[in-house]
């Protein structure tokens, strides 16, 4: 028997639950489980670590719902039992490589060694931002969900998802050189 179907409950147990938690698990669960995919490298892992969160979170749900903003909890369970199923396989929890994601990409790429390049110096530059910068990156641009969907996920503000995404931009920029061209171009040109 898999990890997977040992964690699952049965429709049976999921039924017992509170509506609004059967609800919560709906809304959230494949966000989630993407997020944890994206980071464990394994979609068996992921759904792992998910259903663990969800297992706590259905424990804890009277304590969940007391606090300011659940989702922002949820969200919290969720990145740490994430990071548990990684431990517990031996390794770090880590985006995987973005080069993965830009495969296509560099089949059509005229240059597909300096995409690659410049692929790898964006996700060394993205897994040196911090925690929240990080996380509104890598739902944002790399899980592909907007502003309002980031905001939900997370448990913030779409205002506060919008202004982390901009210093996480600009940080970008300045790790990765870009924003020293623009100075460049704003300066005046001797003649």
């Amino acid at each position: 028997m898999t990890g997977q179907s040992q964690r699952r409950p049965s429709g049976a147990v999921v039924s017992q639950l509170p509506a609004d938690f059967r609800a919560f698990h709906q809304m959230y669960r494949a966000s989630y489980v993407r997020w944890a995919e994206l980071h464990l490298g394994s979609r068996v892992d992921a759904e792992e670590a998910i259903d663990s969160a969800f297992e706590q979170l259905a424990i804890d749900w009277p304590r969940v719902l007391s606090q300011p903003v659940p989702e922002a909890y949820a969200w919290k369970v969720v990145k740490n039992r994430t990071i548990d199923v990684a431990r517990a396989r031996g390794r770090r929890p880590s985006v995987v490589d973005f080069a993965a994601f830009e495969t296509r990409s560099l089949h059509q790429a005229v240059d597909p060694i300096g995409e690659l390049e410049e692929s790898l110096s964006i996700y060394q530059a993205i897994t040196q931002l911090p925690e929240r910068q990080f996380d509104v990156i890598v739902l944002r641009y790399c899980l592909g969900y907007d502003t309002k969907e980031t905001a939900d996920i997370m448990g913030i503000t779409v205002a506060g998802v919008r202004s982390t995404a901009r210093y996480a931009r600009r940080r970008l920029k300045h790790a990765l050189g870009l924003d020293e061209d623009e100075r460049s171009h704003d300066e005046p040109r001797a003649h």
